[in-house]
């Protein structure tokens, strides 16, 4: 090929590698136009599908409605003890033996007995658990044995609710026993403060007391 015809050739094929690049660039420039507008075009109509569908706000609602929801019922239950229907009941106040009046009072039926008397004191609210009051004599401590094969119930003690037992100081026959003129009383074994209290003399010889009882004649110490 002669250096002219040459020359040509190349001049020829600079000019068409220019045209096929400036074709090229349109392209380019046009396909990321089109995409750019058809990313605006779907991002749109997403955007306000979400909107009116409300699941963005139905979210932002659950999650504070179920907060919400959370922190009243930590509120609710509060403190307490279970019971069996789920639910809590406040835990009362055990009685003690310094948060009761006491008096006793002597009795004639079942051969005779000492009838025990127990009301709160002013301003109190309390207690008795489902068991026998402890009820010793004496200077050894001999303590009074159950008078009822079953167990009693709790009660509360308020203002004028009164709870009685019947403590038998004598259970056996003949003149066997010690004499004695007061009686000790807790409300429990592990009673911190227990009380004694006057009872004219008595003859003390395997004792026994009642359940704690609402009414006085459901307190006499059969043996």
């Amino acid at each position: 090929m002669s250096g002219s015809r040459r020359k040509a050739f190349l001049v020829s094929a600079v000019l068409v590698g220019g045209a096929m690049l400036m074709t090229a660039c349109q392209d380019s420039d046009a396909a990321t136009d089109t995409g750019a507008a058809q990313g605006s075009s779907s991002a749109t109509p997403a955007g306000s599908a979400v909107t009116p569908s409300g699941s963005s706000a139905a979210g932002s609602n659950q999650g504070t409605g179920k907060g919400s929801d959370a922190t009243g019922k930590g509120s609710a239950d509060g403190g307490g003890a279970d019971t069996a229907n789920g639910e809590r009941e406040p835990v009362g106040q055990s009685c003690g033996a310094n948060d009761i009046s006491w008096s006793t009072r002597s009795e004639t039926q079942a051969g005779g007995y000492i009838l025990i008397i127990a009301k709160a004191k002013s301003g109190i609210t309390c207690y008795l658990p489902a068991a026998l009051p402890t009820v010793a004599f004496g200077s050894d401590g001999t303590e009074a044995g159950p008078a009822e094969q079953t167990a009693g119930k709790q009660i509360k003690l308020s203002g004028s609710t009164t709870a009685y037992a019947g403590v038998n100081p004598k259970t056996t026959n003949g003149n066997g026993g010690k004499e004695l003129d007061s009686i000790i009383v807790a409300i429990g074994d592990d009673d911190p403060n227990p009380v004694s209290l006057p009872v004219g003399t008595i003859t003390v010889d395997h004792p026994i007391v009642t359940n704690w009882h609402t009414a006085a004649k459901d307190a006499v110490p059969f043996s």
